[in-house]
């Protein structure tokens, strides 16, 4: 989708797949890290299925950005690699994938490490 209309779509994507986790938060005694595993867990297998891709053309940005399209991400290079190298890229095609997130997450953990003083938790 173009335009304006694309910008709703996967601001209303993304937003739903936020409201699921926050919903989760609040009313479960499940603990936030457990729902974004999840949530990761959740995208590799809807990606390695074939599911999420519809989703992905759907909503663009509001499909890939939740932890949900860093899931489909990891299924998607792992296909691609298993499709070019073997059973080799099952081993290296998700890390591949996703090495451009990782780093920012490395490095942007790193500054706000050096930035700010934690503190323990009341």
């Amino acid at each position: 989708m173009d335009g304006i209309l694309g910008y709703v779509t996967a601001f209303a994507v993304g937003g739903i797949i936020c409201v699921i986790a926050q919903v989760l938060i609040d009313k479960t005694k499940l603990t936030p890290a457990r729902i974004l595993v999840s949530y990761v867990v959740v995208g590799v297998i809807l990606g390695g299925v074939g599911l999420y891709e519809p989703l992905v053309k759907f909503a663009g940005g509001g499909a890939t950005t939740p932890l949900t399209g860093f899931g489909y991400t990891i299924a998607k290079g792992v296909r691609e690699a298993v499709d070019k190298e073997g059973l080799i890229g099952a081993l290296k095609g998700g890390l591949t994938a996703t090495a451009g997130g990782i780093t920012a997450a490395l490095f942007f953990g790193v500054i706000a490490a050096l930035l700010f003083k934690s503190k323990p938790k009341r």
